[in-house]
């Protein structure tokens, strides 16, 4: 791992004289490559120079006891050794944590796609409540939020949406929320007061650029149709919503919620581009989780990954047992508290498989 860190720091060291060369800065692709890779860098090397600044001061404690001393200097300097000791076990792991393989996929922007599942209207409601929670928890981290397609109910919920979410390491935060959502609860148009229980499926796909997927446009189809769903007069007027399947993989994407129809279809190629980057990550994905044995972050859209249950106000992810009584402070967008621990136990299984680099 020192062997590792020492290579980093001079990497670093290299980068940040490259960025001061006249002719690096004038060459703006090779300027912002050595930008993100001296951002990837820097907490690294930050963490290396305090954790060796920690190993310099028991060393110096530790010699300092090998010689004579009067009895009470002596226990102040076996406290700093006892103390400066803990603080290395401490960095490495922190360290450790740093130096595990990145997801090339972390800074992308994201592609969510909600789709109520069983249950009905209720289900369709609920999907607009999950909506709106990951649109605040968007808003609470200055990432931007913009409607890509939707398809409402007459009574306001949400048959489907793909909405893009646009920020630092927006990724990273969000991808481990794909999976099924499951809400218990007493729907309004229930007159007995019994608890229903509906599902609704998340999937979270990383945004990626036309040069990340080769689309043949021979193999698209390209159909144009009216809208339909609630609400608008703009609904079924014109034909300006676009359907493109692509052929070799069966990938079918619907978008309509813009009135030009040259909108929609930019949109609904950049959905096609993260469904098919996808597909072809999943089996990669896959086998990496089977080899961990853990749920976190297969992204598997039939798993049952969270119960929103509203009569007790508790909120479980069953992938790691985690519940908390804050519910609607969760659905106000409050996800920090689940987000860190999906990421906190996706890196102990990651340390435990031995995948630091």
């Amino acid at each position: 791992m020192l062997d590792k860190l020492q290579s980093i720091y001079e990497r670093y060291h290299e980068i940040n004289e490259q960025l001061s060369d006249i002719a690096v800065i004038s060459d703006q692709e090779k300027y912002k490559k050595l930008m993100k890779e001296n951002k990837q860098l820097t907490p690294i090397v930050e963490k290396y120079l305090e954790y060796k600044k920690v190993v310099d001061a028991n060393v110096e404690a530790k010699e300092l006891l090998d010689s004579q001393l009067d009895p009470e200097f002596k226990e102040i300097v076996e406290a700093e050794y006892l103390e400066t000791k803990d603080l290395i076990v401490k960095f490495e792991e922190k360290i450790k944590i740093l130096l595990l393989p990145k997801d090339p996929n972390d800074d992308k922007n994201v592609i969510v796609e909600i789709r109520g599942g069983a249950g009905g209207e209720e289900a369709a409601l609920f999907a607009h409540s999950l909506f709106r929670m990951y649109s605040m928890y968007a808003e609470a981290k200055g990432y931007k939020c913009d409607v890509l397609s939707l398809n409402e109910t007459e009574l306001g919920g949400i048959k489907e949406i793909s909405f893009s979410i646009e920020g630092e390491g927006a990724y990273s935060r969000l991808k481990f929320e794909s999976g099924v959502h499951r809400v218990q609860r007493v729907p309004e148009t229930e007159s007995s007061g019994r608890i229903h229980t509906s599902t609704v499926t998340v999937a979270v796909l990383p945004e990626v650029d036309e040069v990340e997927v080769d689309i043949n446009p021979a193999d698209l189809i390209i159909e144009t149709h009216r809208s339909s769903g609630a609400g608008g007069q703009h609904v079924n007027k014109t034909e300006s919503a676009i359907r493109i399947i692509h052929v070799p993989t069966n990938t079918i994407v619907d978008c309509q919620d813009e009135r030009s129809q040259y909108k929609n279809k930019e949109r609904a190629m950049k959905i096609l581009r993260s469904k098919i980057y996808e597909s072809l990550e999943s089996e990669r994905t896959a086998q990496i989780a089977s080899e961990r044995k853990s749920q976190v972050g297969t992204g598997d859209r039939s798993e049952r990954i969270r119960t929103y249950n509203f009569p007790q106000g508790r909120v479980t992810d069953h992938r790691i047992g985690l519940t908390l009584y804050k519910l609607l402070a969760v659905m106000d967008g409050d996800l920090d508290d689940l987000i860190d621990a999906l990421i906190t136990s996706d890196q102990a299984e990651k340390l435990k498989s031995g995948e630091v680099e």
